[in-house]
Parts: structure tokens; C-alpha cells; sequence
């Protein structure tokens, strides 16, 4: 039997928001499990939906990039010691210097990204830059990870959000059938309201056919739990089951969520509207979402 301790009650609580006692049971009953104890605490109805995606623990920034053209894009997370450094303007400079590096060299991960040439001084690799940043600021510093987007089509623009001061970065790519749709103002606005929205919403998928199998399957396991305690025949069971995977589906696929500005559309119809209007079709590709410090709270 694992000891549990109160950090580890401490921890489930703020990611379940379950009371003390009934977040203490369940690691005792998951044996110190937290994703166990989580699965607990939903069948009981005793905590919403998790985000497992971690709570960010890091200071830092999110950085982006998006070329001219609107054909590439870069999202980077780099980390640093304290809040007051990662507001210096010093620091968010070599950011946004490092997310414009990402774009020209396409480095294939941080390792790489460090090896290489800095295109603006290609005297300095990157690593060099970054010790050079961390001896002007005193503070240790690094490249947590980034994401790189080419346009995959003729038509459409990589969009990028960046929340409040750095803390949370979305990509999002999209396509347009005519030039004139994808040189629209309508279309920006779009891509950045469609960044926006996942921003706030956090979907793990753009259609429900794209929502792992497994997600699919544990998420029934947890209803079918939780409807089995209601006591109701079996063929009520399934059902309650069901309408909660069809609940489940629409807070987590983007399509399907309600639009954040104006609640009586989804985004796919909001998507189709703004199409219809531009005599066009649109699409949204792929999306990229960080959340500053995510990387570290789950390792």
C-alpha cells in the first residue's frame, strides 16, 4: 500500500476539485494511482471532467511565429527561473528570435534546434545564443519544445494565439477553396476566433471520428460505472451511458462545442456561415495547443 501524502491529496484536489477526505479515500483505494484515483472520484460523481493536460508550474513564455506569407508557423515554450524575467522584454525578444529561427531552419526537435546555426548570426549556434541570453538575464533558462506548421494546401493560413502574457499559445491550420475566401478579413477573424475558442476550450480533437479509440473506450467505461450506480435496469444504463459519451463528445471536439462568442452556433456552423458568405469552403486542418509549464507537471 502506497503512503499517501498530502501534496498527493493536494494535487488531486485542485485537478479534480473533489473535497479533501474523498480525494485522500480515493488515492487509498487507486493505491497512490492519480489517474486511478481521478477515475475513482468521476464514477462517483465526486469531480468534473480532467484535464490531465497538467497544471503549469513554470515561469516562462509562449512564443510565436507566422511568416509573411501565412504559410508557416511556429509555437515555442521557453522556460526561465522567475516571473520578473520572463516579463523582460530581453527575454521575450530571444523568444520571438527563436520562434522566427524555428521557421526558416525546420528543426526536427530541441536538440537539434540547439545544434544549429543561429540564422541571424551563424557564427553562434542556438545553444550559444541561449547561454548568451542567460548570462545578460542570470537566469537558468531553456527551450522546453515547439511546433512547426506548413501550409499542407494551395489556399488557407497558419493562425496563431497567444493568451494574455504567454501562457497559453494555439497554432491552428486552415484552409480556403478560392484565394480571394483565405485573403478575406472575414477569414482572419475566423482563424482568430478558431484560435481563441481553443485557447478556452481546450478540445483534444476537431471531429469526433478523430478522438482516440482508447479516450473513446475508457470515457464509456467511467459512464457505464456511473450509471450502473444508479440502480436502473441495464437497458436504461446504456442509454444513460450513451448520452453522456454524446454530452463528452461536444466538450471536447471542436466542432461540436458550442462557439464561445455566441453559444447558439457550434463552431462548425459558425465555420460554414462565415464560408457561405465568402462563397467558399473552409476547413480546419490541425491545431496545436500549449499551456506554459504543462511539459514539466507531467513528467
Amino acid at each position: 500500500m502506497a503512503d499517501i501524502t498530502a501534496k498527493m491529496v493536494k494535487d488531486l484536489r485542485e485537478c479534480t476539485g473533489a473535497g479533501m477526505m474523498d480525494c485522500k479515500k480515493a488515492l487509498s483505494k487507486a493505491d497512490g494511482d492519480m489517474d486511478a484515483a481521478i477515475d475513482i472520484l468521476r464514477t462517483k460523481g465526486l469531480a468534473a471532467l480532467a484535464k490531465k493536460a497538467g497544471r503549469a508550474t513554470n515561469e516562462g513564455v509562449i512564443g510565436g511565429f507566422v511568416s509573411d506569407d501565412g504559410r508557416t508557423g511556429v509555437l515555442v515554450e521557453v522556460n526561465c527561473e522567475t516571473d520578473f524575467v520572463a516579463r523582460n522584454a530581453d527575454f521575450k525578444a530571444f523568444v520571438n528570435d527563436i520562434a522566427s529561427h524555428i521557421a526558416v531552419s525546420a528543426p526536427v526537435d530541441v536538440q537539434a534546434l540547439l545544434a544549429q546555426p543561429y540564422v541571424a548570426r551563424t557564427e553562434v549556434s542556438v545553444e550559444q545564443l541561449l547561454g548568451e541570453t542567460v548570462g545578460k538575464l542570470g537566469e537558468n533558462m531553456g527551450i522546453a519544445r515547439f511546433a512547426r506548421y506548413e501550409l499542407g494546401s494551395d489556399v488557407g493560413a497558419i493562425t496563431i494565439y497567444i493568451h494574455g502574457v504567454g501562457n497559453i499559445g494555439v497554432m491552428v491550420e486552415l484552409t480556403a477553396s478560392t484565394v480571394d475566401a483565405a485573403s478575406a478579413d472575414a477569414f482572419a477573424s475566423f482563424g482568430k476566433d478558431v484560435a481563441m475558442q481553443i485557447a478556452a476550450t481546450s478540445p483534444i480533437s476537431i471531429r469526433r471520428e478523430e478522438v482516440p479509440a482508447a479516450i473513446v473506450e475508457h470515457e464509456m467505461e467511467i459512464y457505464k460505472a456511473q450509471a450502473a450506480e444508479s440502480g436502473k435496469p441495464e437497458q436504461i444504463q446504456e442509454k444513460i451511458a450513451v448520452g453522456r459519451l454524446e454530452k463528452y463528445y461536444k466538450e471536447v471536439c471542436l466542432f461540436e462545442q458550442p462557439f464561445v462568442k455566441d453559444s447558439d452556433v457550434t463552431v462548425k456552423q459558425y465555420l460554414e456561415s462565415t464560408a457561405k458568405a465568402l462563397n467558399a469552403e473552409f476547413d480546419i486542418v490541425r491545431f496545436e495547443r500549449f499551456v506554459l509549464g504543462e511539459t514539466a507537471s507531467a513528467e
